[in-house]
């Protein structure tokens, strides 16, 4: 083990001195286990959130890694953020994760998604230098305190008696590397991305391997399976890379990048690149002659036709893909007779690599080369490498907390692609999860959880851990319920308070700036509501409002700056005290625009999240036996909730297929074992109740039952 630093770094969080001194010890608090040489940047991602994660915790951490050199590597598409994936970013960023702030330093083409939407759902999104996303990656998780990188493959679990009083059959406390040493630690997390029993296929040819050149992880899987948990097989793909220089783009839709871009982290100011310095990304299009080749080589596609054994099934199964982020193949199949658009994205400045988005394909070489030939402005392209599709396995999420740590092994969390996910972003986010948690779980402390009413973050853990998935899972901003109050623009402020308070993950920089932000938003919400004029005042201070003289109530200045025309700036020039000092800062100004647009909308929604809040505020113990509770549900009801074992009230009205009466019944059961357990408890002790939610043992159906505060 390396020598720990003599004083706490200047920007780092609270520390407790008695926490820093614990740290010298042989034993690492946290182990982060990178399995495989080059494996998918998807599990890298979320495996250096959880890292720092831990770091900022003042967790001792360890990531052990077969190839430090490819630390930071983006293997698939060169872009961060879209729709729903942006506001992931923005969240991760607020909890002090690293890739908004890495993307603000090697970005080169920056875009706000649909910005013909309210800015409830933007996304933004920027298409990554893929040399200079690495340096920089590699430069930060190499120097920081306390994180040490372990170049080394790890091929199997330490484990040990389970901890009482908790669900799990045992406990891990480390792992074993390929050379047969042990490395100890309090909390494990797990980011294999596509390398559990991994297979890669292009045409007919199919051969065990992560990624293309890279072995597969079959020890650690078979270990996994034999612990008992539920395991699954997804597929995904990547497309042929193009060379550059072979493409006529004089011809194809040029597609500008955003001047000013916006960058990710709320840290940045500004982006690294000058505006006019972005590259440029092209639009082109499918084909009937696409199609063609596609139909009539199908018998020379086995990932395409595959099936296989699923070992959760006793029959032959079809394995899932993914209906967003499908091959070529998948779309022509699925959507016969249409055009379908392919985006050609730079991987670099000075790369001569194109990323074809939309193009993902497993097709034999040769056919690959036929499909791009017949592609407007691919006709003299030159591939550098053919597509190619893998298939691997996965763990059902339903096996987890909301914790992310798992029901079967104590301190034993995973991430990532593991937990049937797909995609950069949705990686990242739980990587950030499980790295807070594994470090408060080495603390003791109670876990940090996001609900579903407080981030994007939560949306997808919720999903997961509830419902599970059969394809591989991406975020999109259908799936929120309250759109309108989990938006980009303020991630920060539903998330870093809580981050630097319960979890200890945010840098006192942060926390600092995030607590200016948010006292400057409500000083200037109070100052407009204030400003109150009638319909024709307004009319002569801002014209530019399309307001009816006929109204006759009066306005506030945070009214008018409802309207579309109306900025700060505008304001600013009519009322110029008090409200010049608000215009002048742009974010600020801009922040107070989009709280404006959506005052209505959000104050209409925070009675549905209150009851969301009242639902979820009701737990259901990890260990209850749904066979055997006295309540009345169908034997179908207590499959499926012993299934999915829900961890509140609230997760179980998201089960398809239970009953309104189901969740009544089961509410019915959880209250009436409350107000018994209340009841032993304020007779044994002998005194009043205190305030708060919190319950003991329960005596009766061999459960015990509590209420979150």
């Amino acid at each position: 083990m390396p020598p720990l630093p003599s004083r706490l770094p200047p920007d780092a969080p609270r520390w407790k001195e008695e926490c820093f001194h614990k740290l010298a010890t042989t034993v690492w608090e946290v182990e982060f286990v990178q399995h495989w040489k080059n494996s998918f940047y998807r599990s890298r991602m979320c495996l250096l959130c959880a890292a720092i994660m831990a770091w900022l915790q003042r967790c001792s951490t360890h990531n052990v890694d077969v190839a430090i050199i490819t630390k930071g590597q983006m293997s698939c598409n060169p872009s961060f953020g879209g729709i729903g994936k942006g506001h992931l970013m923005r969240e991760v960023d607020a909890l002090d994760g690293l890739c908004a702030r890495i993307c603000d330093q090697s970005g080169i083409h920056y875009k706000v998604l649909n910005r013909c939407k309210g800015p409830a759902v933007w996304g933004l999104r920027a298409q990554i230098d893929r040399k200079l996303y690495k340096e920089n990656m590699q430069k930060e998780i190499l120097n920081t305190p306390l994180l040490t990188v372990h170049e080394a493959s790890v091929e199997d679990l330490l484990l040990m008696e389970p901890e009482p009083d908790r669900p799990g059959k045992c406990q891990v406390s480390g792992v074993i590397l390929g050379d047969g040493s042990r490395v100890h630690a309090g909390s494990v997390i797990l980011t294999t991305g596509t390398f559990l029993r991994g297979v890669v296929f292009i045409g007919l040819k199919m051969h065990p391997a992560g990624r293309l050149g890279d072995q597969p992880s079959i020890g650690l899987a078979q270990t996994l399976e034999k612990l008992g948990f539920a395991v699954g097989r997804l597929k995904t793909g990547t497309p042929p890379r193009l060379a550059k220089d072979s493409i006529d783009f004089s011809i194809l839709e040029r597609h500008m990048a955003d001047n000013p871009p916006v960058p990710f982290s709320f840290l940045s100011e500004a982006v690294w690149i000058k505006p006019e310095d972005q590259l440029s990304c092209y639009r082109t299009l499918t084909n009937a002659k696409v199609e063609q080749i596609i139909h009539n080589s199908l018998h020379l596609n086995n990932h395409v036709q595959e099936t296989t054994r699923g070992p959760r099934a006793l029959v032959v199964m079809a394995v899932p893909c993914s209906r967003y982020c499908p091959s070529l193949e998948s779309k022509v199949l699925r959507f016969p007779n249409r055009i379908h658009q392919l985006w050609l994205e730079p991987e670099g400045l000075d790369s001569n690599v194109i990323y074809p988005q939309g193009m993902s394909m497993t097709l034999p070489p040769e056919l690959q080369e036929q499909v791009i030939a017949c592609i407007r402005g691919l006709e003299k392209a030159k591939m550098m490498q053919p597509g190619y599709g893998v298939q691997y396995d996965f763990l059902d999420p339903r096996q987890l907390s909301a914790s992310l740590e798992s029901r079967l092994v104590q301190r034993l969390f995973f991430a990532g692609q593991i937990n049937g996910t797909t995609g950069y972003e949705e990686a990242a986010a739980q990587g950030v999860i499980a790295g807070i948690n594994a470090g408060l779980r080495v603390s003791g402390k109670p876990p940090f959880i996001i609900s579903r009413t407080e981030g994007y973050i939560g949306v997808l853990i919720d999903d997961l851990t509830t419902l599970g998935t059969n394809e591989p899972y991406r975020m999109f901003t259908s799936r929120v319920e309250f759109r309108m109050s989990l938006r980009p623009d303020n991630a920060d402020s539903r998330l870093t308070l809580r981050g630097f308070e319960e979890a200890g993950c945010v840098s006192q920089k942060r926390y600092a700036q995030a607590s200016r932000m948010k006292a400057a938003i409500e000083e200037a919400i109070a100052v407009l509501k204030s400003l109150q004029f009638t319909a024709t005042k307004w009319s002569r201070l801002v014209p530019e409002a399309p307001i009816s003289t006929n109204r006759s109530s009066l306005a506030s200045a945070l009214d008018i700056l409802q309207y579309p025309e109306v900025t700060m700036e505008l304001l600013a020039r009519a009322i110029p005290e008090p409200l010049r000092k608000f215009a002048e800062c742009r974010e600020l100004a801009e922040r107070l625009k989009i709280e404006a647009v959506y005052e209505w909308h959000v104050a209409s929604q925070q009675q549905e999240i209150e009851e969301v809040r009242r639902d979820e505020a009701l737990q259901l113990p990890e260990d209850l036996d749904y066979f055997a509770i006295d309540a009345s549900l169908s034997q179908e009801v207590r499959e499926k909730l012993d299934s999915n074992r829900p961890q509140t009230i609230g997760a179980v009205s998201r089960i398809p297929g239970i009953t309104p009466a189901a969740i009544v019944n089961l509410l019915r059961f959880v209250k009436t074992n409350r107000q018994r357990t209340e009841h032993i408890e304020h007779s044994r002790i002998g005194r009043p109740l205190p305030e708060g939610n919190t319950l003991g043992k329960s005596k009766f159906q061999n459960s015990s039952l509590s209420c979150a505060s």
